[in-house]
């Protein structure tokens, strides 16, 4: 995998975040837009880092509530 590709598997859309973590896109919609799931848009559409995904994973592991 090239610089540019791995750069590119950094960023997830909202359909691959809810995939990943097994839940509806309008679940994950809400989480993102409540920034509950740190995002940002690109134009229209949510954006999520994946480094801030696995820390909302590690908040859910040690029981913080939504």
């Amino acid at each position: 995998m090239n610089q540019e590709n791995a750069n590119a598997s950094e960023i997830m859309t909202v359909t691959e975040v809810a995939d990943y973590l097994k839940i509806s896109e309008v679940t994950t919609y809400k989480l993102v837009q409540t920034g509950v799931i740190q995002g940002f848009k690109v134009g229209r559409h949510w954006r999520v880092k994946r480094e801030d995904l696995s820390e909302f994973i590690e908040k859910q592991k040690r029981g913080e509530r939504i």
